[in-house]
């Protein structure tokens, strides 16, 4: 017997109007404070959190998904995620923003286009996540650390936040983590509640 799937918004459907002007003036306000070391620490940090508590679950747990209540700067899609779906989630991100950054570094353009529906992760994501998010991690912030300089002259164009250079997507790696570490905690509160199943 399988769990009803919940009715969610689509994927890109991207956060109540009110809640992204908010946000967007909060990141604005508040990441001209934020160094790229201490970003790094940060990112560092918070995945260190995330690896310890997705740690202590049993396989089968870290697999399953729980529908969790909207955090904000959450998609409403994002909602029904196990713990290891939020760690493939950062596999996609991770690497795709450290070539974003990179490539802005460079003083090159990008012709793509970010979407928060092309970094959806699979529901089938398995226990693999778990070392392939830390190699993420190890990666993105290896690569941002190489960089010279991250205060490129040309910018590209987050879907919530808009342009934004080398440093911009920098500061905002540590806050995306902290909602998605926030994200785990919940599921696994929400595991806890959960009848043991058979």
């Amino acid at each position: 017997m399988t769990d009803a799937e919940p009715q969610l918004q689509p994927p890109g459907a991207g956060l109540p109007r009110a809640e992204l002007f908010f946000s967007r003036l909060g990141f604005r306000l508040a990441t001209p404070f934020l160094s790229r070391q201490r970003a790094s620490r940060w990112v560092r940090s918070e995945a260190d959190r995330m690896l310890a508590r997705v740690r202590t679950l049993a396989p089968a747990d870290a697999a399953r998904r729980v529908l969790v209540p909207r955090l904000s700067g959450l998609e409403d899609s994002s909602r029904y995620w196990s713990a290891l779906m939020t760690l493939e989630h950062f596999v996609i991100v991770n690497t795709a923003v450290a070539g974003i950054i990179e490539a802005l570094a460079a003083g090159r353009a990008l012709p793509v286009v970010v979407s928060t529906a092309d970094v959806k992760p699979s529901a089938t994501a398995d226990a693999s996540m778990v070392a392939r998010f830390e190699a993420a991690t190890n990666d993105y912030l290896a690569r941002v650390g190489a960089l010279p300089d991250l205060r490129s002259k040309v910018t590209h164009r987050h879907p919530w936040f808009g342009e934004l250079t080398a440093l911009g997507w920098h500061r905002l790696s540590p806050l995306h983590h902290r909602i998605h570490r926030r994200q785990i905690e919940r599921i696994i509160r929400g595991l806890k509640r959960e009848p043991v199943r058979v």
